[in-house]
């Protein structure tokens, strides 16, 4: 498990250990979103080339952080 997704769930006061693989699919699931807006964002609207590339940038940025695979 990435060392960010630990320490939100320390910070969150998470239960129980056993439980931590379905936490690290759910917060998987919800980076996996979250980038996935930036992308419709950027398909869906007028953006500079520059604008674009910092969609594209902030997107792999969050992924790598969160220790989420680049696809």
């Amino acid at each position: 498990m990435n060392e960010q997704i630990k320490q939100l769930m320390i910070q969150a006061d998470y239960p129980a250990p056993e439980l931590a693989l379905r936490a690290q699919a759910l917060v998987e699931l919800i980076i996996q979103e979250c980038t996935e807006t930036c992308l419709r964002m950027q398909l869906g609207n007028q953006y500079t080339p520059e604008e674009m590339l910092f969609q594209t940038k902030y997107r792999k940025i969050i992924k790598e952080h969160f220790g989420v695979s680049n696809d």
